[in-house]
């Protein structure tokens, strides 16, 4: 395996955490596989828990690949776990690319402007069936 390549595959991303999992618990978890350099566990604030996912980052490329051959699959808390290389977001990179967010392209408000035709408002102007008249 080249530098380059082990370099950018030592990010995990662990999914279907149980509640109950902490970052001490996922360090230990994942330490005897080699040297963990960091730990992130977004959080729910609404719900005060984490969001059922992590990202893992290990000191070197093999040891990330070695936890995806073992964890991937195994049961934590009761739960299995979901164990692959993390990819970086796109959207956070900069990207506007619909294409690289995939994101309909509808769901964006040039797109429904462009495309509605000036319908925008017309379902709010109905009431009953009836069209209300627009005084200008």
């Amino acid at each position: 395996m080249s530098q380059a390549s082990s370099t950018s595959r030592k990010t995990l991303y662990i999914g279907g955490l149980d509640a109950a999992v902490t970052e001490p618990t996922l360090r230990a978890a994942f330490i005897p596989f080699g040297p963990i350099s960091s730990i992130d566990m977004p959080m729910d604030y609404a719900a005060g828990t984490h969001k059922g996912y992590a990202f893992l980052e290990f000191v070197d490329g093999e040891d990330a690949a070695e936890a995806i051959y073992n964890m991937d699959g195994a049961e934590l808390f009761g739960k299995t776990l979901v164990v692959n290389v993390a990819q970086a977001d796109r959207l956070a990179a900069g990207s506007n690319d619909l294409t690289s967010a995939k994101q309909a392209v509808w769901s964006t408000d040039e797109w429904y402007r462009e495309h509605a035709g000036g319908d925008e408002g017309k379902d709010e102007e109905k009431e009953n069936g009836k069209e209300k008249k627009i005084l200008a």
